[in-house]
């Protein structure tokens, strides 16, 4: 495994960070929603750490609330010293003060630690009383924070960002008076030069902080998953370039090379998903010049499929009216790389995409859970990491379904 040390900091850090938003599930034994695997959970953390994995990044919304609680068990079980423990302050629907200090003391019960390596002011990004001044600033809630890093309760601080430049730039020049100990951005070979949505390009975050000395941590090396499920003559172009390795190791050396990162987080469900990235890093073999323009020419040519930009995170769930908002998403983006979203009937395959399209979305979304049941509240849009509006496209795909279903394309 490789790994990175940034003085004065001695925490001698693995590349590979492994990302807890997207643990194993299982259906809840009463029927109703899902339950994390935590023997599964066991088995992949084991694993990691007898691997030389020991950065591991967590939160109190991620897997519905459930993901502290469950890292800590499997933390649990192995000497404190074997592993870095990173979460954060998700105080999104509620800035007050003391909501902010007991979500910070219930983050170390569930964990079952008494210090916290690495805490992050979570997603910074938002204007006014939805950013940095409304959640942190005008509430104290920094100062409270600061202090705890003074007592040694904190060992570093630092926050992750979805947003603006202007909130981006904003934050960062708080860094003299603060003195941030690392910084969370969204990296890969997409985001570089072409970030969706409200979200700032990767080339300017990385530069911006690395120019100042501060670590990255890097999130979202494979966009949740789309740079792995890519268009087919992308997967060619990329397997003819290297056949031994896979799609996702391409994602993973271009967000491990630059020399400023810290760690990679990764949300790997499966045991395939970890080994392959485990290889991946032990040791990083870093990009050449003509790899990193061959993958930024590759995302060029992803350019051409219009996704939604959606990563899988759940921030959105659940939804009050139990529309299971990213699996809807993830099935009509596959059909986009995969071909099968005719315009019209005279696409020459409009039968076969037509029929896939159709039996993929009742297969991998319930009837009751699809698009056609959203009514438009709003309720998901204000969670969402990439500034999706998320009724405008469930509206959008539903009307599309409808078409399909009524051949009306």
């Amino acid at each position: 495994m490789t790994y990175r040390q940034f003085p004065p900091n001695e925490d001698k850090v693995s590349l590979l960070g492994y990302g807890c938003m997207r643990w194993p599930t299982l259906p809840a034994p009463g029927g109703d929603g899902n339950v994390i695997d935590q023997e599964e959970v066991n088995r992949l953390v084991d694993y990691a750490i007898e691997h030389g994995v020991n950065y591991f990044d967590t939160a109190p919304v991620y897997v519905q609330g459930w993901s502290e609680t469950s890292t800590g068990i499997a933390l649990k079980r192995h000497p404190r010293e074997k592993f870095f423990v990173a979460t954060k302050m998700s105080n999104f629907s509620n800035s007050d003060y003391d909501f902010g200090v007991k979500m910070y003391h219930n983050s170390m019960k569930k964990l079952q630690v008494d210090y916290i390596d690495y805490y992050l002011l979570h997603m910074l990004g938002a204007p006014g009383k939805r950013g940095l001044q409304g959640r942190f600033l005008d509430n104290g809630l920094l100062d409270f924070l600061l202090k705890e890093r003074e007592a040694g309760r904190i060992r570093h601080l630092g926050w992750s960002f979805h947003g603006t430049k202007e909130e981006f730039d904003r934050a960062l020049a708080m860094h003299e008076q603060v003195h941030w100990d690392f910084i969370q951005i969204q990296l890969n070979y997409s985001d570089w030069l072409h970030a969706s949505g409200n979200n700032v390009n990767a080339d300017y975050l990385y530069e911006q902080v690395s120019s100042r000395d501060i670590p990255v941590v890097v999130m979202e090396p494979l966009l949740g998953g789309r740079l792995s499920n890519i268009p087919e003559h992308v997967f060619t172009r990329l397997k003819e370039r290297n056949p031994e390795g896979s799609v996702a190791s391409w994602a993973f050396r271009f967000a491990g090379t630059p020399s400023k990162v810290l760690t990679v987080l990764s949300g790997m469900t499966y045991m395939e998903h970890l080994q392959d990235n485990i290889r991946t890093y032990s040791p990083l073999v870093p990009l050449t010049q003509e790899e990193n323009q061959f993958l930024l020419d590759t995302a060029e040519l992803m350019l051409q499929y219009p996704t939604v930009p959606c990563n899988d995170c759940k921030y959105c769930m659940p939804c009050p009216y139990g529309i299971d908002i990213p699996g809807i998403l993830v099935h009509y983006n596959k059909c986009v790389n995969e071909g099968n979203m005719p315009k019209d009937r005279m696409d020459e395959n409009y039968v076969k995409a037509r029929r896939a399209f159709l039996v993929g979305y009742d297969r991998s979304v319930p009837k009751l859970r699809q698009a056609s049941h959203c009514i438009g509240c709003n309720q998901c849009s204000p969670h969402c990491p990439q500034s999706i509006d998320i009724p405008k496209e469930l509206h959008r795909i539903d009307a599309y379904v409808e078409k399909l279903k009524q051949e009306t394309l």
